[in-house]
């Protein structure tokens, strides 16, 4: 039975588990990290991912007690990591919340135009991606930029190059770098040219089941690993979590309901519509359309706290509560955007509203009403990305809410399917990357397939049911041009 070890790099936290060939996890752990923040400047160390990496190497190893037969990892992305020909880090990472490089990227802007590098990446530009800050190194840190070796986009990569010495990343990490043809899947010269920056600065572009290099006798006796264990290039968080909740080829959606989340599916091409970003898929060849939102299971969590004995949310009351509404809420409805929104609208200043109010009006109905605004905020999502689903998978903390699921599948008048242990699904499809690469899994809808049979939960829309929230769609749609003005 093959072993993988599998990492995520992330903005919090270095997470690592030892995933089976049968998708068991059989060790895992993980470190907390430290982010630096001075006004606009978001940095971390990239010593800090590496020293976690080889803790919780050992700590697994140490717990399991068999070898792993490959490496694989996801993590952040859209960030800058300097790196020199010794694999050092020339300087602390520039994270993808930094806002440092906004009049570089009008400077890139004006030089390429922004319609073609939109026409080239498939994405909008500014000062949060890649590139820019790579020119702002240049202007502000010309020594760090002379004697940068590569620029690394997403930190996982940085913990595979001291693995293996080798210079690579993937191409869901790179589609945020701003200067990647997203349909050709390489560097973009005139992009780069006309940033003033050398192509030979970024790393090799791989698919995530590709073998990136093996481990080298020196991180051999970090790590613990054996020497020539193959580490392979795996994903940015966004690949990993859309494999993982069962997107691996066009029709498949996903609604991703945590704090804020996301509706994404795959498709043969970049969809340029307002509010849609485009990144490049696990599956060869497909690109991830995803629109995001700010207000996902936060209005859950707000709700649960209006309705509390206390400052903190009480989610065994907003139960109860829930379990006396009626769909529809009594003719009360919601507009969730509470933080603003980015879409369906894009308005910072947006906040959120009740209408229909009477003196009948339960706490039950205004709890009920949230959480249905929130569903009509994704089927506007859904309508935005323009085909018709044929699949929908649910995953996020607000997919735990058993009310909840039922609403969205009845507002999207759809069958809404539910994964089984979704905490464990990110790993695992980075494991199924790796396992792609041994060749021990056929490719991606292997993987997703093998998700369905493992117990997961279909919800099916109630017809009876579906007059009535058409008909509450409707209303929602006009809720937020009304209240623009005021």
């Amino acid at each position: 039975m093959r072993t993988i070890a599998t990492f995520d790099i992330g903005t919090t936290a270095v997470k690592g588990a030892f995933v089976l060939e049968d998708g068991r996890t059989v060790a895992q752990g993980s470190v907390e990290l430290e982010t630096l923040h001075a006004g606009d400047f978001h940095e971390q160390r990239p010593d800090d991912w590496w020293r976690a990496f080889c803790r919780l190497s050992r700590d697994m190893q140490k717990e399991y007690g068999e070898p792993v037969c490959a490496i694989c990892m996801s993590g952040q992305m859209q960030d800058v990591i300097p790196v020199g020909e010794d694999l050092r880090p020339l300087r602390n990472a520039i994270l993808y919340s930094d806002g440092r490089a906004g009049e570089e990227a009008r400077a890139i802007q004006e030089a390429v135009g922004a319609q073609a590098i939109l026409a080239r990446t498939g994405n909008p530009f500014d000062g949060s991606i890649s590139l820019p800050k790579m020119l702002w190194l240049k202007r502000h840190e010309p020594e760090v930029y002379a004697r940068t070796r590569c620029f690394l986009i997403s930190s996982k990569d940085y913990v595979a190059a001291k693995c293996t010495g080798a210079f690579a990343s993937d191409r869901t990490s790179c589609s945020t770098a701003g200067c990647m043809n997203l349909q050709s899947g390489q560097w973009d010269e005139t992009i780069v040219g006309a940033a003033g920056l050398r192509i030979d600065k970024l790393p090799r572009l791989c698919a995530s089941h590709e073998r990136v290099g093996t481990v080298t006798a020196s991180a051999a006796l970090k790590t613990g690993y054996a020497e020539g264990t193959p580490v392979y290039a795996g994903a940015g968080d966004a690949g990993a979590t859309s494999l993982a909740s069962g997107l691996s080829r066009p029709g498949q959606y996903n609604i991703n309901l945590g704090t804020s989340g996301w509706v994404a599916t795959l498709s043969e091409s970049a969809l340029r519509r307002e509010g849609v970003f485009n990144l490049g898929a696990m599956p060869e060849g497909k690109i991830i359309n995803i629109v995001p939102f700010l207000n996902g299971a936060g209005a859950h969590r707000w709700v649960s706290t209006l309705f509390s004995h206390d400052d903190s949310p009480d989610y065994a009351r907003m139960d109860a509560l829930l379990a006396q509404s009626v769909p529809g809420a009594n003719g009360v409805m919601a507009l969730p955007y509470l933080t603003g929104e980015r879409f369906p609208v894009l308005d910072e200043k947006a906040r959120g509203a009740f209408i229909g109010l009477s003196p009948d009006t339960r706490a039950c109905d205004l709890s009920r009403a949230m959480l249905e605004g929130v569903a009509f905020s994704i089927r506007q999502g859904l309508e935005q990305l323009g085909t018709e689903p044929q699949e929908i998978s649910l995953i996020g903390g607000g997919a735990r809410v058993a009310i909840w699921r039922e609403i969205l599948c009845n507002v999207l008048g759809k069958p809404v399917t539910v994964f089984s242990n979704a905490d464990t699904l990110p790993a695992r499809a980075i494991a199924a990357a790796a396992l792609i690469g041994e060749g021990a899994l056929a490719g991606y809808d292997a993987f997703v397939e093998g998700l369905k049979r493992e117990g997961a939960q279909t919800v099916q829309p109630d017809a009876s049911l579906r007059a009535l929230y058409d008909a509450q769609y409707l209303r929602y749609r006009k809720i937020y041009p009304a209240l623009q003005g005021v």
